[in-house]
């Protein structure tokens, strides 16, 4: 029985790790620090530990699809993401790819529940 739980978290997992990336774009249109855009994703039902959101960020922003900057205004200094112009096509995009991903696997286990 462990086995399988052990099983089942890693294929949760997989399909999890596929939706991270249209999920953090969709959430920056406007710009959020770090723990904001953990805490907006976790509202809407999609944990994303802080660990793996940090480096998403960071490569997000190498990409070119993010763009960030310090606001040093407050007691703690944080840092503020949100999607570039390139940022804003390619989330386009990736939510277009989804949601035709998304329709086809609706249809697939349709048939496969008859």
């Amino acid at each position: 029985m462990g086995e399988e739980k052990d099983l089942m978290g890693n294929l949760v997992s997989e399909l999890r790790r596929g939706t991270l990336i249209l999920s953090v774009l969709s959430q920056l249109g406007e710009a959020k620090y770090g723990y904001a855009l953990v805490q907006s994703l976790e509202l809407k039902g999609v944990e994303i530990d802080p660990n793996t959101l940090y480096p998403l960020l960071r490569r997000l922003e190498k990409q070119g699809l993010l763009s960030s900057q310090w606001d040093v205004g407050e007691a703690k200094p944080r840092k503020y993401y949100r999607r570039t112009l390139l940022g804003d096509d390619i989330f386009r995009e990736l939510k277009e790819q989804w949601e035709r991903l998304s329709d086809n696997m609706e249809q697939i286990l349709r048939e496969e529940s008859i």
